[in-house]
């Protein structure tokens, strides 16, 4: 299977993330994509390949471009304050609060994030735009032939919407690349979203279309972040009502109950009839994943490439979470080797 990977990732490296009342190290650190890029090597996985530069148009398809341009310019004006630490939101247009767009740095960078899990470095806009450009390369691969593909991106992207920041993410790569396939003429996309926390950016993005499915497994929001969406009862609203599927479980979920969600998304994809898959491949979901609280282990992930292969459709797999960092290598290739074995 053919990985796409750039070492532009290494240039997001926040010092800090809001967590538990405290600051606290970013759980989300340059060595997930170098443990995983390590993997993919030791086993043989395929070529690495770097990507190629499609510019920000594919990016704009969905986000909007006031969203793009903040994010762009963020760190510069940070610099004019003379600052060097990391750039974090302090306030929020919450509930009771108007939804306006100030003209300070601090308000818009409320404005445009949901929590306190994504600061901007001088090095964030880089290694995110990079990150999208690694998935569009990949999503390019499989559109001119390849049966699958594996988008080794970082920072992660399922958490970020059209105009919003938040959980690690800034720009959403599968969602970037769904909308590319469907760009270049296919008509029904599905995206699988395996990752611990529920995709709130990706269901948020395709949530009022038909032309692209959204299934997602996850820890329950009534106690896991994101905690204000993925909610079984979210189906989709206007011409996107019935096409989206959440699969909400309980904290220590284990592999017997985490597959049957899994068959449920893979029945519903059937029935839909996509013609493309995307995955967002978090693994976060493994036992010992220090923010998480699922219980899957190692050999489980080899049966989860399987029954994904068995839906018999070109697959890119995007990278998302998975913060065990010595085990997330093994982890995600196990994935792609159990999908590239039942797929023979």
């Amino acid at each position: 299977m053919l990985t796409i990977y750039s070492d532009d990732h290494h240039l997001h490296h926040g010092r800090c993330e809001l967590m538990d009342g405290q600051l606290m190290p970013c759980f989300e650190m340059p060595s997930r994509a170098d443990h995983v890029l390590q993997r993919v090597k030791d086993r043989e996985l395929g070529p690495v390949r770097a990507p190629h530069d499609f510019g920000l148009a594919p990016l704009a398809r969905v986000h909007s471009q006031a969203y793009l341009d903040f994010f762009k310019g963020a760190w510069e004006r940070w610099t004019v304050f003379g600052q060097e630490g990391d750039l974090l939101p302090y306030t929020w247009p919450a509930r009771t609060l108007r939804q306006v767009l100030p003209t300070s740095l601090h308000g818009q960078l409320g404005y445009y994030s949901f929590d306190g899990g994504a600061p901007i470095t001088a090095g964030t806009w880089q290694a995110a735009y990079s990150a999208a450009q690694v998935a569009l390369t990949a999503q390019q691969a499989i559109q001119t032939g390849a049966p699958a593909a594996f988008a080794l991106c970082r920072p992660p992207g399922h958490h970020a919407a059209s105009d919003l920041m938040g959980g690690y993410c800034y720009l959403n790569n599968a969602a970037i690349a769904a909308q590319a396939f469907l760009d270049q003429g296919h008509e029904k996309v599905a995206i699988l979203d395996v990752d611990y926390h529920h995709g709130n950016g990706t269901q948020s993005i395709f949530y009022e279309r038909r032309d692209a499915l959204f299934t997602s497994i996850h820890g329950h929001p009534e106690a896991e972040f994101p905690f204000f969406l993925g909610y079984a009862d979210e189906l989709g609203e206007g011409a996107g009502e019935g096409f989206n599927f959440n699969y909400p479980l309980p904290a220590g979920s284990g592999w017997e109950s985490w597959s049957a969600a899994l068959d449920q998304a893979c029945r519903e994809i059937e029935r839909y009839g996509a013609d493309i898959l995307v995955v967002s491949l978090g693994v976060d979901t493994f036992k010992d994943d220090p923010i998480s609280q699922f219980k899957l282990d190692s050999p489980d992930y080899l049966a989860m490439g399987a029954r994904i292969a068995r839906l018999g459709r070109p697959t890119l797999f995007v990278m998302e979470g998975g913060y065990a960092v010595e085990e997330i290598g093994i982890n995600a290739v196990n994935v792609l080797e159990g999908f590239e074995e039942a797929a023979q």
